[in-house]
């Protein structure tokens, strides 16, 4: 999902009222990673998250000396971050103990022997209480090779001062935004359209949301369905409907989050994960009083949408020397107390369903307040984000993902070349090229 794996998941400077509060679920000073811990350490590898740290230091504390945790940051976009394990893996290196995966790469280091099966008590405890979508990202051919530790979804962000009441589909988004642009009006929808991973979740969104599949379920051939089919149409209409932003092919998260929240700005509508809300706040506090929320358009009328499923997951590596205090750390660092902390203060959606449901404020023992949040408050569109995600979209589960996405991103960019009929043929061919690959770096 290159760029958009990371930042999806929200993990922004801007919550620094959060970080207070989760100082005080943290008791455990930073140097406690360097004790002594019996002479064993759990190496956590995992990408840039401002507040992960704290969640490290409580686990490590947790483990009253019995080991150390040690958070090793991996590169900030997710190809570093895949790089730098999988050349690390295949070189059977033992320092790796704890994973953070994209929640595509499950199938590729499942495949490759790289994570360990999570099987018994560890595999109850990791599948308890956590949402079907989510959990299935963690999965591969029935058998759990993760835990879940935060997932996302993209909703749809408009102005309740040019739509008062949003439009429910595609066919309606679009005629909004034409109506609003004849009117003189601010009537731009903005997207992922750079050709990378974020337009092929756009893509998949539609697809899943039209009935579609670019995979068989297997993973092992390429569908490409009347529904992918459809996708692609929809995905042509849009980007050539004269609707979107004159930088479309080089937006990605960053780029249409800040062409919705500029002073100024000429978008009605924007496609994005939760991570814009907090940052509106601070980047336009005028707009952010009108900034409300949805779910992803919908294809057909009356039927869900079907918005893809960012987040990562935590696998244990197969060379750990330390794998049974890997399993308990990974337990750790995604259990439900941890998880309501991270969402707070890192903006990253819990996959364990209660979270979203829990009243109580970061630290239960003082008053809630803007400095000691609970989840209504960090999160005043929770109850969307929960709904869309019991109805997801999943991305295809493959060993060569990667692959898949590359051609994917590829042939669909720029999206106002699409042609429907014969794009769709060009992805079955490059498709089932790129499935003969396990998507393996040497």
């Amino acid at each position: 999902m290159g760029s958009a794996r990371r930042r999806g998941r929200g993990a922004i400077s801007r919550r620094r009222a959060f970080a207070a509060a989760g100082a005080a679920l943290v008791a455990a000073p930073l140097v406690a990673a360097c004790g002594s811990g019996g002479g064993k350490t759990v190496n956590v590898y995992y990408a840039p998250e401002e507040n992960f740290q704290s969640v490290v230091d409580k686990c490590d504390e947790q483990a009253g000396g019995r080991y150390n945790i040690v958070y090793h940051k991996l590169p900030r976009d997710a190809d570093g971050q895949r790089e730098q394990m999988v050349r690390r893996l295949a070189a059977g290196d033992d320092e790796m103990d704890v994973l953070g995966l994209d929640v595509t790469w499950t199938a590729e280091f499942a495949e490759a022997g790289w994570a360990v099966e999570w099987t018994g008590k560890n595999k109850a405890e990791a599948e308890k209480g956590v949402l079907p979508g989510p959990l299935e990202t963690a999965q591969w051919q029935d058998k759990l090779y993760a835990a879940t530790k935060n997932t996302n979804i993209q909703l749809m962000w408009y102005d309740d001062r040019l739509t008062p009441k949003p439009p429910e589909t595609w066919e309606q988004l679009i005629a909004a935004a034409q109506r609003l642009k004849r009117q003189g009006k601010p009537y731009q929808v903005v997207f992922t359209g750079a050709q990378y991973e974020g337009l092929v979740a756009m893509y998949n969104s539609i697809t899943e949301s039209a009935g579609g599949r670019i995979l068989s379920d297997d993973g092992l051939s390429v569908r490409m369905d009347r529904g992918a089919v459809n996708g692609l149409e929809i995905l042509k209409k849009v980007a050539s409907a004269g609707i979107t932003a004159p930088g479309l092919t080089n937006a990605q998260e960053d780029e249409a989050r800040l062409a919705f929240e500029q002073k100024g700005s000429k978008a009605a509508f924007q496609l994005n994960w939760p991570f814009v809300y907090p940052a509106m706040q601070e980047g336009n506090p005028e707009r952010a009083k009108h900034m409300k929320w949805t779910r992803y358009p919908e294809v057909n009328p009356g039927e869900p949408s079907r918005s893809t499923i960012g987040g990562y997951n935590l696998a244990v590596s197969k060379f750990s020397p330390t794998k049974p205090e890997a399993f308990e750390t990974a337990l750790c660092l995604r259990n439900a107390e941890n998880q309501k902390f991270s969402a707070v203060s890192d903006g990253v959606p819990p996959t364990i369903e209660s979270v979203y449901n829990d009243p109580e404020p970061l630290d239960p023992s003082k008053p809630a307040g803007d400095d000691n949040p609970d989840m209504a408050t960090a999160y005043p569109m929770k109850d969307t984000i929960l709904a869309a995600l019991k109805e997801p979209g999943v991305r295809p589960a493959t060993p060569a993902y990667q692959n898949v996405s590359t051609v994917i991103s590829t042939v669909i960019s720029p999206s106002s070349a699409i042609n429907p009929q014969s794009t769709a043929d060009r992805l079955r061919s490059e498709i089932a090229d790129a499935l003969q690959s396990k998507g393996v770096l040497p």
